[in-house]
């Protein structure tokens, strides 16, 4: 927390967050010129902010991309601001809702995230392939099933909300999957994309990221359910608590 505080001080780091908030995946000479100052005080902004863990980075050949980690700031808001506040209101305002600019791109990803989590690495990759563990950490589904490598996860009323289809595993540490919505009805059909998460031990808990690549246009909402999804992994792998919205909530 104290990290993240004190990275948020600064209203250059703040600046450097309001455009990957606006445009993620930006370069260290994107960001330049956003800020009146060298190349090298920009390198040292980024460093305190990736040391907070509030950007993660994607390495491209000889070009390194950085992306809002909105995770930490959500983290800290449920445990310091929002049981202070009524609901569902307070909710949704403070609801980071990362928005995504221009069209897909194949060469990096869309949208990055990382958070930490207390567990084995054999309990997270067991709750991101288990239907029922999805289940219960997934902020609003109401139930999940598996069908060969596809998990289908569904609404409350048993309706189909998302399909996850598996492409390439590599066990305990990669899982590649496409991303089939079905949120709007089965009448409205949306594109799909694809995701990649890559799961690192890292002594006694395992460094979880997230990249989605290929988000059509119309879906940048996706950032803010995978803000909530992912913190409600952690909670439940760490507390064995579901956090748990109603399906008018999720979609304010």
């Amino acid at each position: 927390m104290d990290s993240i505080f004190k990275a948020l001080a600064d209203p250059a780091r703040r600046t450097l967050l309001d455009s990957l908030h606006v445009k993620p995946g930006q370069s260290l000479q994107d960001l330049q010129v956003q800020l009146d100052m060298t190349r090298f005080g920009v390198m040292k902004h980024l460093g305190v902010l990736e040391e907070a863990k509030l950007i993660v980075t994607h390495k491209k050949g000889r070009f390194k991309y950085h992306y809002l980690n909105a995770l930490p700031l959500q983290e800290a808001i449920d445990r310091w601001v929002e049981p202070l506040l009524q609901q569902p209101a307070a909710r949704a305002v403070l609801n980071l809702k990362t928005q995504l600019e221009g069209t897909p791109k194949m060469t990096k990803p869309d949208f990055m995230m990382q958070t930490y989590i207390h567990c084995t690495q054999d309990a997270l990759w067991h709750a991101l392939t288990d239907a029922e563990a999805n289940a219960a950490y997934n902020f609003v589904a109401g139930s999940c099933v598996r069908e060969g490598n596809k998990l289908v996860l569904k609404f409350p009323d048993d309706s189909v909300m998302l399909v996850l289809t598996e492409t390439k595993l590599t066990p305990k540490t990669r899982i590649e999957s496409t991303f089939e919505p079905h949120w709007a009805g089965p009448d409205v059909p949306l594109e799909q994309s694809r995701f990649v998460y890559m799961i690192e031990p890292q002594g006694e808990n395992c460094m979880l990221t997230l990249e989605h690549y290929d988000i059509p246009a119309g879906q940048e909402g996706v950032a803010d359910g995978w803000h909530r999804t992912l913190a409600g992994l952690k909670t439940w792998l760490e507390t064995g608590q579901s956090v748990r919205f109603s399906h008018a909530e999720a979609e304010g």
